[in-house]
């Protein structure tokens, strides 16, 4: 008979989980976050099973609480991603990521000819479509989606 192994994971006292992740995007939230580049104890797990995405991901992050638009970076990335606030190993709150109606300063214009690209101004985007995030511009119109995105 062979025994089951159980790979268990240490709960993080403050922090946050981003739940439910495509497992594909993990490495992009990790990179859009910056998460490669600070100290706290990050543990992340992929490909895990999921009901609603087939297969999932998830992220923990010891000591660390996301500002709006680190949020709005996730929303991009993982529209239906889930925030679990922790404090003193309890989940004290729960949030949905929701896409916003506009973007402002996160993404960079596809379209090498619109003025963001070229001039000083920030980059401001309308969302079109909220489910498969796409990403309208707002001085060139062009049109973003999610797998053309490129992060500032």
């Amino acid at each position: 008979m062979t025994e089951k192994k159980q790979l268990n994971v240490s709960a993080i006292e403050n922090g946050t989980v981003i739940d439910h992740i495509p497992a594909q995007n993990l490495f992009r939230v990790i990179s859009i976050l910056g998460l490669e580049r600070i100290g706290n104890l990050i543990t992340f797990g992929t490909n895990m099973e999921s009901r609603m995405l087939g297969k999932k991901a998830i992220i923990k992050i010891a000591g660390k609480f996301f500002e709006k638009d680190e949020i709005n970076r996730i929303a991009l990335v993982a529209p239906h991603a889930k925030l679990n606030i922790i404090k003193d190993y309890t989940v004290v709150e729960k949030q949905l990521v929701e896409v916003p109606d506009t973007i402002s300063g996160i993404v960079k214009c596809v379209n090498p000819k619109c003025i963001t690209n070229f001039e000083k101004v920030p980059s401001k985007f309308a969302v079109v479509d909220k489910a498969n995030v796409s990403l309208k511009c707002h001085y060139c119109e062009k049109i973003t989606d999610q797998e053309h995105m490129e992060f500032l």
